[in-house]
């Protein structure tokens, strides 16, 4: 199952001398395009915007239950509520530690299209998340491409620079903050983190959106400095603070905790943004999807976002505690149901941790059941993504693909996708454990 503007573009591919063949490796040498891994697929990824703008509004509707989950299903109770979810002891306190704020409304849900249509895999709620640089940036400089731009001046495509509308939300948010003022705006990983994931990620995004107007600057929690309750980054006062580093490194470190208070102070005393408080992971807990999908809670939903959440969100179910192994026929109907089954640690991401039911045998499945259970996890039905043919430059012949795909949302909607594509042969669990073969893929709507 395909579209029109994806067969009209293979087709043109196999006519002798068609610049579109090559157009993904002359975009490999434009230094001013950032590649998140390895070369670029043979061609975008195309989608009908109706589509996934359709499939974005479902997102927001299931972000704004996702985020009153609380007050829904435990009365407010956020001590019960992470229970629900297996988060406890310190984790649970950092996440709850600014849970008064309301959540803002900001990240890349990952998405496969099963064929008919888009099903949600994860919420990804939070800035510690990549990806805003090259979103839009793929896009643009296939458009640069003369014979790329003359195709999609025929077919209608276009896109939503998902850098741009980043710094314009990111922009207003701290032009609000400082009263009119420019805002210092600085993303902060954990001491160590910039060599880790700065070359993946966070020098792309900040050349990108530093190269979009933002003045954003890069820095480790411990170059920060406290002078007179205000945060300083190497003699400059910040104004927002881009929070990179995540829940689970500040658990696995003592001392990111203890560097992390005077920012977590100056946020809350007014002196220093902080964008997107640890209060987002706990949103961000897959446990969250299950307690969306699971009929016990129904009632916590109106008959019209029962919908939504059946339309867009797989079946999950939370699978934790000695309890969950012991309750009457579940172990039995998840053994039984294997090939069909995926399961997800509850606070590991990339695909960490995931065993795919229809990868591993029967008592390999049992193990991970058991495991699952004792470190918390959800068990998820499998979403199979839709085949992208692409015609390989190098014979001409179409070659089979498949996509993740990145819904990127702000407080105002959808802003922008990406696509993350493997050959079809490889795996169906896109994600770290895969990063070898993951190409830098591109979306545009027509």
């Amino acid at each position: 199952m395909t579209n029109h503007v994806t067969t009209a573009y293979n087709a043109a591919c196999k006519v002798p001398g068609s610049g579109l063949a090559t157009v993904m490796r002359s975009l490999e040498a434009d230094p001013s395009v950032p590649t998140w891994h390895r070369p670029y697929p043979p061609r975008p990824n195309f989608i009908a915007e109706r589509e996934i703008r359709g499939f974005a509004d479902d997102l927001m509707r299931l972000l704004g239950m996702l985020t009153t989950l609380p007050e829904r299903l435990f009365d407010g109770d956020l001590d019960r509520f992470c229970a629900a979810l297996g988060v406890r002891g310190t984790r649970a306190d950092l996440m709850k530690r600014h849970a008064k704020e309301t959540p803002v409304i900001f990240g890349r849900a990952d998405a496969y299209h099963d064929g008919n249509g888009f099903k949600l895999l994860e919420f990804g709620i939070g800035s510690d998340l990549g990806g805003w640089d090259w979103a839009g940036e793929v896009p643009r400089g296939l458009l640069d491409v003369p014979a790329f731009a003359a195709f999609a001046r025929e077919h209608g495509l276009g896109y939503v620079h998902t850098g741009r509308e980043t710094v314009r939300t990111v922009r207003e948010t701290g032009l609000a903050f400082t009263g009119g003022r420019e805002p210092v705006v600085a993303i902060i990983e954990a001491p160590g983190g910039l060599g880790k994931f700065g070359d993946g990620v966070w020098y792309k995004v900040h050349r990108v959106l530093r190269g979009l107007g933002l003045d954003l600057h890069l820095g480790e929690l411990d170059e920060l400095e406290e002078k007179d309750g205000k945060i300083v980054l190497r003699g400059m006062v910040l104004d927002v603070i881009w929070r990179a580093i995540d829940t689970e490194e500040m658990v696995a470190d003592p001392r990111n905790i203890e560097l992390a208070e005077p920012v977590f102070r100056a946020h809350e005393s007014g002196q220093v943004l902080l964008w997107h408080t640890l209060q987002s992971n706990l949103f961000g807990e897959k446990g969250c999807m299950a307690l969306l999908s699971d009929p016990r809670y129904a009632a916590g939903f109106s008959a019209e976002e029962r919908r939504v959440i059946d339309r867009a969100l797989p079946w999950t179910r939370s699978f934790q505690g000695p309890a969950t192994l012991q309750a009457v026929g579940m172990l039995d109907d998840l053994m039984a149901r294997r090939e069909t089954l995926i399961l997800k640690p509850n606070n590991l991401f990339g695909a960490h941790g995931v065993v795919a039911g229809w990868e591993v045998g029967p008592d390999e499945w049992r193990a991970a059941l058991v495991k699952g259970a004792k470190e918390g996890c959800v068990v998820q039905e499998r979403v199979v993504p839709r085949t992208e043919f692409m015609v390989d430059p190098a014979t001409g012949e179409e070659t089979p693909w498949q996509t993740l795909w990145g819904i990127f949302y702000q407080p105002d909607g959808y802003s922008g996708a990406q696509a993350r594509v493997i050959p079809a042969d490889s795996t169906q669990v896109i994600g770290h454990r895969s990063i070898d073969k993951v190409h830098t893929g591109s979306v545009l709507t027509y």
